[in-house]
């Protein structure tokens, strides 16, 4: 492999308190050098010229569907991968609602070796909470840990069950694994489609309240209090969520949460403009939730943001509200949706990219090798972005399977340039240019 040299960026490393404009040297696929200077190694190298350009760790997704195996009309390992690398990701975690679900060591293995063969960039499956996340049995945690699973979910299904969620806490305690949880009592959302309030019934469609995750982070908290196991909450969308985790937090439990980039960045009316394409779960909320949970990433009490992303066909999202599936296609919109928070003066540049980087990073901690930095001898895993070029959203574009967005058409500001995993250049635009020593 080839050295690489990345000339006069604006290096920022959030975990390590870094922001200046410097050099860095990568050698088989290593971070080497950071500095001012000349840093060009005495052999060939390839050099990115990223003067104007921002120079950070490679962003990670702690959630995020690739639906292979099963749904490969959807997405596949490696359309998700290239999507992945476009927005800027390094590392993803791929969720376990798949068909066969990954509840034992053979769906687990198979994903890793497929992601081995046909992934751009690192692919971590997410192992079932339950057999078949059906939400009657525990999977064995312990075992399905030993092939390097960290985390467990039964994601687009909560687990019920209080009885198997604190079995399930007390195996994370155990042996130091993450419990990610999808908050939703489904008795409160039957056939509920979008937000229950004043869209909802403007339009007349059946709403999912607020109330019915709020119900399911009180009792997920409360449980990791009791086992001292720890719960991540997925997709946080309300700000009575945002004030169960800030008490929660308060008093020492193990609670750690994320929020999407569409939950921070659109309300419930962007469905009368969208339709279904703006149908997600849990679902677009209200402008005060948006303010809670933007104040809640500002203040710690929300780690990271994890896209969500969501692919379907086309005939997924086509019908009337009842049949359409629940998601939004994120990976490669992600970032350019979130800066527009940066530019609006709602969040700082450097407290985005911890969001993406140092955040899930230090939920993740070192069981993957040095992730979410910066520093010298971690992986080479970097982003590189311009936080000013203009880009309309074009799914026709996208790499990814899934051309299911509401943000078709739009034109975003902040753009991923390229995208390296263990010094490679998985991901570049057309514009950037790659000259040999």
């Amino acid at each position: 492999m080839k050295s690489l040299l990345i000339q006069e960026g604006r290096f920022i490393d959030p975990g390590q308190g870094l922001d200046t404009v410097a050099n860095m040297l990568i050698t088989e696929g290593i971070i080497v050098r950071l500095g001012k200077g000349d840093l060009a190694p005495e052999s060939d190298c390839d050099v990115i010229q990223a003067k104007g350009l921002v120079v950070c760790p490679g962003f990670i997704d702690l959630h995020c569907h690739l639906r292979e195996p099963g749904f490969e009309a959807k997405e596949t390992i490696a359309t998700g991968t290239m999507a992945a690398a476009r927005g800027g990701f390094t590392t993803v975690f791929c969720m376990p609602n798949t068909a066969p679900p990954l509840d034992d060591i053979k769906a687990i293995e198979s994903v890793q070796a497929k992601a081995r063969t046909e992934g751009v960039i690192r692919v971590l499956p997410v192992g079932c909470i339950t057999k078949g996340r059906q939400g009657k049995e525990v999977t064995p945690m312990g075992v399905l840990g030993s092939t390097g699973v960290f985390a467990f979910s039964d994601d687009g299904s909560p687990v019920l069950n209080a009885r198997l969620m604190r079995q399930a806490l007390e195996w994370s305690w155990t042996n130091d694994l993450l419990v990610i949880d999808h908050c939703e009592d489904t008795a409160l959302t039957a056939g509920g489609v979008i937000n229950a309030g004043k869209i909802s019934q403007e339009l007349g469609l059946p709403g999912m309240p607020a109330a019915a995750e709020e119900i399911m982070v009180a009792r997920d908290i409360k449980l990791a209090e009791k086992t001292g196991g720890r719960v991540h909450i997925a997709h946080v969308s309300t700000a009575g969520s945002v004030e169960l985790i800030r008490q929660g937090k308060a008093r020492g439990v193990l609670v750690t949460a994320e929020v999407t980039p569409h939950h921070l960045t659109l309300t419930e009316e962007k469905v009368k403009e969208c339709g279904t394409q703006a149908k997600v779960n849990p679902p677009l909320r209200t402008a005060e939730d948006i303010k809670a949970l933007i104040q809640g990433f500002k203040d710690g009490v929300i780690d990271i943001i994890a896209t969500d992303h969501a692919p379907h066909t086309e005939a997924d999202k086509q019908g009337d509200f009842a049949r359409a599936a629940f998601g939004i296609s994120g990976l490669e919109t992600a970032f350019g949706s979130l800066m527009g928070l940066v530019h609006g003066g709602q969040l700082t540049l450097t407290k985005l990219i911890a969001g993406l980087t140092s955040g899930p990073a230090k939920i993740i901690g070192n069981r993957y090798g040095r992730l979410g930095t910066l520093a010298t001898g971690a992986p080479a895993d970097i982003t590189i972005f311009d936080p000013d070029k203009e880009w309309q959203v074009n799914p026709g574009d996208f790499a990814s399977k899934g051309k299911n967005t509401p943000w078709a058409g739009a034109t975003l500001t902040g753009k991923v340039m390229a995208t390296i995993f263990a010094g490679k250049i998985v991901y570049k635009d057309a514009s950037i240019v790659v000259n040999p020593k």
